[in-house]
């Protein structure tokens, strides 16, 4: 008796005598061929959702970021044939070939926008299964390669890149590093990976390829359109962002960190002496008992209320950093553990990280809880509610460490409620935001907002606002974070910022880093969110005793002061309009900081434009990216004329222009047309 091999992949759709079969289900266009199942129906208007299983019919409860309702879509028909099927549904219409091969047309031109590829002409195929046992897979997606192609969006990378057209990014979640795999192509398609599984995109001159390393099923959605049409059909098929709370819209200060109410109060006040208008003050890490109490400590925070009664009264809105790791000292450890509701592991007790606590000497071994737990989710709200919301009515939560932080980050050791970690790993933060989201809505309170510093697909519809991680303090990270911020712009999240300065250090007192701060800080003003923070200099080792150095407006000398409160002001004055625009990303799905070729798409020069954007559709801001530079050259969108809002001289959209950048001063321009006016930005 032969011995039987050691189990192959399976590629589907390679060249066969063989053909599958066609028909039509619930309006869905099937095919089915070599023990797969290929689904394709509609998915919301002009778009399509794809789905492909092995061995048997597709799942329908495959975790991911599409609604299970989706969105009425226009007329569409399936038309299954002998040698060919096809799904027409608005703009866009997929044709599938005998061999299961699959191919997106632009339905009134025929123009082909994206087929899939096979890797040989035998095999594998554009699918490829490799079994990882029990039913899952590592998964392979391919599609054809065009020349000349430009690919944006994927989340946030710290690798600077506008085009990703060459880039292979892992899809997982990292401090800095946001998977959120939807991709932009400029081909006029916007492409979906509807999969939480850790793997990677391979964008490469010869194809595309989506990995999942573990999963039960081939998940995608794809629409046809202009990246703006795009962003209205992919928010309206996996949830908008709430409306963002007026508060929100004005300036948050923090630093790592206020050791004390006082402390942070004193800060507070001192913003209010000095005229200088504030929104929120972050309460950082380490104010609670024990991490994973969720609770203030009475020895550094005696007086919660009366504290948020003074900040109110100021009209200063408190933020709370929540973590959603729990030490073993933490009183709800021991009820947390009983009931399952840490992340389990494969092997060996749920321990996921060591982290300082206070009362112990050295770093304890923590756990995290799992945020796709349902009951999980509502111990840990109810534990926010009870200790934060009802008592004090805070509303606002800074969700650090979601990724979640793990040391290390081996997702196939894992086993969360929705699956093993392998499969679903990237769902975690847009879990957890969810929880506070929906906790929040169920207490009547629609003013609350979370922080976070990882999202999936779908985050924005739990009200949850991105940050760029723990990043670096000088131009060069500052130039990466523009870039960052345009392609989440381009994954469907709205309410993003960075820290104003970065976070790793930075030096107050040296002058090459304030003039950092000051750009930064100009940048901040313009952004979604306008947030100041940062560990800096001196700093102090990790523990319950740590701050950084001071990181307030005054802090950096009063020329670089004089400068940052101009833009304090100006924040203040452009308000209605950074509202006007989070009620279009509500209503709409179209972010407030826009690519150029966002609105602009018929220019080519606007799809090379990575260090300059549209805030909302009439101001042009092209922060100053070097150091020493006095001057600014920046690509003004054809078609209307555009004004310099500080000069007041006016230039022929279709060409570069160069304008004075001196240190108080962020070119910015103002469409023709514009409802916002030269008068509101400058002030004068």
């Amino acid at each position: 008796m032969p011995v039987n091999p050691s189990p192959q992949p399976v590629s589907l759709a390679q060249s066969s005598p063989t053909a599958g079969t066609f028909r039509e289900n619930g309006g869905a266009l099937e095919w089915s061929g070599r023990r797969e199942t290929l689904r394709l129906e509609p998915w919301g208007p002009d778009a399509i959702r794809v789905r492909a299983r092995l061995g048997g019919p597709v799942l329908a409860d495959f975790p991911g970021a599409l609604r299970e309702a989706p969105p009425e879509a226009a007329a569409s028909s399936v038309k299954p044939g002998d040698d060919r099927g096809l799904l027409v549904n608005g703009a866009l219409t997929a044709e599938v070939t005998a061999e299961g091969m699959v191919r997106f047309l632009r339905t009134d031109t025929g123009e082909e926008l994206l087929a899939e590829e096979r890797a040989h002409f035998w095999w594998p195929g554009p699918r490829l299964y490799t079994a990882t046992g029990n039913g899952y897979h590592r998964l392979e997606q391919r599609f054809r390669a065009y020349d000349g192609e430009r690919l944006y969006g994927l989340g946030q990378h710290q690798h600077g890149l506008l085009d990703q057209k060459g880039a292979v990014i892992d899809l997982v979640q990292r401090n800095a590093e946001v998977t959120i795999p939807l991709l932009t192509s400029d081909r006029g398609y916007t492409l979906l990976w509807n999969n939480p599984a850790v793997g990677r995109v391979e964008l490469a001159a010869n194809g595309t390829r989506w990995v999942a390393d573990s999963a039960r099923q081939i998940d995608y959605w794809i629409t046809a359109g202009d990246p703006a049409a795009a962003q209205r059909r992919y928010t309206a098929v996996t949830g908008r962002t709430p409306m963002l709370p007026e508060w929100a819209a004005g300036f948050w200060q923090c630093k790592l960190r206020y050791r004390t109410q006082e402390e942070l109060l004193e800060v507070a006040r001192a913003y209010k002496r000095r005229g200088l208008p504030l929104s929120a003050i972050v309460c950082d890490f380490f104010h609670w008992t024990h991490l994973g109490d969720w609770k203030f400590d009475p020895a550094e925070w005696p007086d919660p209320a009366a504290m948020v009664r003074e900040l109110r009264e100021l009209g200063i809105e408190p933020v709370v950093s929540v973590w959603p790791s729990v030490s073993p000292l933490s009183e709800n450890h021991h009820t947390m553990e009983q009931r399952g509701y840490f992340i389990g592991t494969e092997y060996g007790p749920p321990v996921h990280a060591d982290w300082p606590d206070k009362g112990v000497a050295e770093p304890v071994q923590v756990s995290f809880y799992d945020a796709t737990h349902p009951d999980a989710r509502a111990f840990v709200w109810d534990r926010i509610r009870e200790n934060y919301l009802r008592p004090y009515g805070i509303r606002a939560f800074w969700l650090d460490a979601g990724e979640p932080e793990l040391k290390p980050h081996f997702a196939a050791g894992l086993r969360y409620h929705a699956g093993p970690g392998a499969e679903v790993g990237n769902l975690y933060p847009r879990e957890n935001a969810r929880g506070f989201h929906e906790g929040l809505l169920a207490e009547g309170e629609p003013e609350g907002i979370t922080l976070n510093r990882s999202a999936w697909a779908g985050s924005q519809a739990y009200g949850a606002a991105l940050w760029s991680g723990d990043i670096g303090t000088d131009f060069a990270t500052l130039r990466r974070q523009v870039t960052a911020g345009l392609q989440v712009a381009l994954s469907g999240i709205p309410w993003w910022n960075t820290d104003i300065g970065g976070f790793h250090g930075g030096d107050p007192e040296d002058p090459d880093y304030r003039e950092v701060l000051v750009r930064w800080f100009q940048f901040g003003a313009l952004s979604p969110l306008m947030r100041l923070h940062g560990f800096r200099a001196p700093g102090m080792p990790l523990g319950p005793d740590m701050t950084g150095g001071p990181n307030e407006l005054w802090s950096y000398g009063p020329e670089a002061a004089e400068v940052l409160a101009s833009y304090l002001r100006l924040r203040e004055r452009i308000r209605p309009y950074v509202l006007a625009q989070m009620r279009t990303a509500h209503e709409e799905g179209l972010p407030p900081m826009r690519p150029l070729f966002l609105e602009f798409p018929e220019d080519p020069a606007t799809w090379s434009v990575g260090d300059a954007y549209l805030f909302g559709p009439d101001l042009l801001v092209a922060p100053v990216l070097t150091a020493g530079a006095v001057e600014r050259t920046v690509h003004l969108p054809a078609g209307p004329r555009w004004t310099d809002v500080w000069t007041g001289e006016e230039y022929a959209g279709g060409a570069p222009v160069t304008v004075p950048a001196p240190l108080e001063r962020i070119p910015l321009f103002l469409r023709e047309g514009a409802e916002l006016t030269r008068e509101t930005v400058t002030g004068g």
